[in-house]
Order: C-alpha cells, then sequence, then structure tokens
C-alpha cells in the first residue's frame, strides 16, 4: 500500500476526530488527507470530492488555494465554545485543562493561517 494512502487515512481518521472532538480542527486534516489521496488513490480522492460537507471546500483548495471566511468562522467559533466549554467545565482544573487549551490554541492558529477567500 502506498504510505500517501496510509497517511491520508490516517489523516481523514485525525479529522472525523475532529468532527467530535472541539479541541480538534477538522479543516486542515481533510485537507491533508485530499491532499495524499491526489497522490495516491483516484478513488479515494473523488470520494471526498463526491462529499456535500468536505467536496466544496477540497476543490475551493485545490483551485484558489485558500478556505472560505464561512469555514474558517465555524472553525474559530466552534473550536472557541465548544471546545471552551469543555475545557472549563468537563475537565478536572490542572494538566488535562492545559492540554486543552493548547490544542484548542493550536488549531485556532492552524485554521486562522490558512488563506481566506470569499465562497
Amino acid at each position: 500500500m502506498n504510505i500517501y494512502r496510509v497517511l491520508g487515512f490516517i489523516l481523514l481518521g485525525i479529522a472525523g476526530a475532529g468532527l467530535v472532538l472541539p479541541i480538534l480542527p477538522t479543516t486542515p486534516f481533510v485537507l491533508l488527507a485530499a491532499a495524499c489521496f491526489a497522490r495516491s488513490s483516484e478513488r479515494w480522492h473523488q470520494w471526498l470530492l463526491d462529499s456535500p460537507t468536505f467536496g466544496p471546500m477540497i476543490r475551493n483548495w485545490e483551485k484558489n488555494r485558500c478556505i472560505s471566511r464561512r469555514t474558517k468562522l465555524i472553525a474559530v467559533v466552534s473550536m472557541l465554545v465548544v471546545g471552551g466549554f469543555s475545557v472549563f467545565y468537563a475537565l478536572e482544573p490542572g494538566p488535562a485543562r492545559l492540554a486543552g487549551g493548547g490544542f484548542i490554541t493550536l488549531g485556532l492558529i492552524t485554521v486562522l493561517l490558512l488563506p481566506g477567500c470569499d465562497e
């Protein structure tokens, strides 16, 4: 099996975890998975492009090298609101809160550094 395909599945799994874990951004991992599949598996790359949820974002990235401002806004707001709630109310004080806050900060930096564009 091609290393890009294996990496694509790993990144897609992390992106899937990001759908339910508010401290982990989904967008960068989906884009990286799409890039890996574009180099290794036409079938899986096309599957991502055909996805109603991720397809438009991936096509926009591949064509314009940017993500929509709406996507950035949704990512930032969900990380701050849901992730912030999780860190302050669902985690015990101490190392877990620090780690959660660190992951949210890294996710925010990553999403904010991606170029934005109009939809």
